[in-house]
């Protein structure tokens, strides 16, 4: 079945908004917004389920000058057009609370789930 280029460019207007809503209001912000109601974020090596786990992960942060960005280089879209999953490359920067610079650079992963609005939120990241 042919992808279905409509809903590839949603999905990467869905990451644009995403990644601008991050650098706007900040991370925690973003990833609670674009979440599901049942998602999860993988952050070294261990699980945060819902929104619930979401914000303890984010608020057991002590960064500062957080800067996340990334775009994805390939998105691809369920047959049935109800699910999406996206990579690309991100780099991250931040302070510790003593002034040490954080960086890193990587590979992310996400999946997306059409919601019964028709909008998309992320189940895993």
């Amino acid at each position: 079945m042919p992808i279905n280029n409509d809903l590839v460019v949603e999905v990467f207007e869905i990451e644009r908004k995403f990644a601008a809503l991050a650098a706007e209001k900040g991370i925690k912000e973003a990833f609670l917004e674009f979440a599901a109601k049942d998602a999860v974020i993988n952050r070294n090596n261990k699980i945060y389920p819902g929104k619930a786990g979401i914000t303890e992960y984010y608020d057991s942060q002590n960064l500062k000058n957080i800067k996340l960005e990334w775009k994805p280089d390939y998105v691809d879209v369920s047959a049935s057009g109800d699910m999406a999953w996206t990579y690309g490359n991100y780099s991250f920067q931040a302070e510790s609370e003593s002034g040490e610079k954080i960086e890193a650079e990587g590979i992310f992963h996400t999946v997306w789930k059409r919601q019964a609005d028709g909008s998309w939120k992320y189940v895993w990241d």
